[in-house]
């Protein structure tokens, strides 16, 4: 699969506010973000970006490929099973994360990472300034980018993308150094807490053998 790389920029963090188990707010590490203008052709490549429907069913050029896909999956499920215990729900949650991180050319247990310091793997998560989802994607994004539908935020797979490709955006704004980029998601950057937490989680998610 060849990830989708965007060379321009665009703008996203997250506070995370989530959902406790008895609907009671609990107030995350993660920080705020403001909107800002966007240029023609930036929104175009962001909305190009995020409309694209097809579900999340990888393609692999070999065998060996697929079978570690595989093996990625089931140790990755067996990891999660204490903060989503239903299976079919687990293994849909990976496999969109797997497929949206490698569509935007981004590292899977990175965003799995991203997704335990934002919300805390809770899919209704709201922040205290509005942010919404695992990612924790602002309401604004969907009047910039998306369909108008802010609810659409709670979407797994939507949630999901449109924090891969702002991400992305970051990553290529930065050069190529995810710790501002992680910086410039969470609107913190130059500060270490947010990125060293996301780094710090994404250790839990590494494959055997990954660095």
């Amino acid at each position: 699969m060849k990830p989708l790389v965007l060379q321009r920029r665009s703008l996203l963090g997250g506070a995370a506010l989530a959902l406790a188990g008895a609907g009671l707010p609990r107030l995350s590490q993660a920080g705020t973000q403001a909107e800002e203008p966007l240029a023609d052709a930036v929104r175009s490549a962001l909305t190009a970006a995020v409309a694209y429907s097809a579900p999340p069913k990888p393609r692999f050029d070999n065998i060996e490929a697929r079978l570690a896909y595989l093996r990625w999956l089931g140790a990755t499920s067996e990891k999660l099973k204490s903060r989503k215990s239903e299976v079919q729900t687990r293994i849909e949650f990976l496999e969109s994360v797997w497929y949206e991180a490698k569509r935007a050319g981004l590292d899977p247990s990175l965003m799995l990472g991203l997704v335990q310091v934002e919300s805390g793997f809770r899919k209704y998560a709201i922040s205290s300034a509005g942010a919404r989802g695992y990612t924790q994607v602002m309401p604004f994004w969907a009047q910039l980018i998306g369909d108008g539908q802010a609810s659409r935020l709670f979407h797994m797979q939507t949630n999901l993308r449109f924090g891969c490709v702002i991400l992305r955006h970051y990553l290529d704004r930065e050069k190529g150094d995810m710790y501002l980029a992680l910086g410039r998601y969470n609107g913190s950057r130059g500060r270490p807490e947010y990125p060293n937490a996301v780094f710090g989680a994404r250790r839990q998610w590494l494959a055997p053998g990954e660095s």
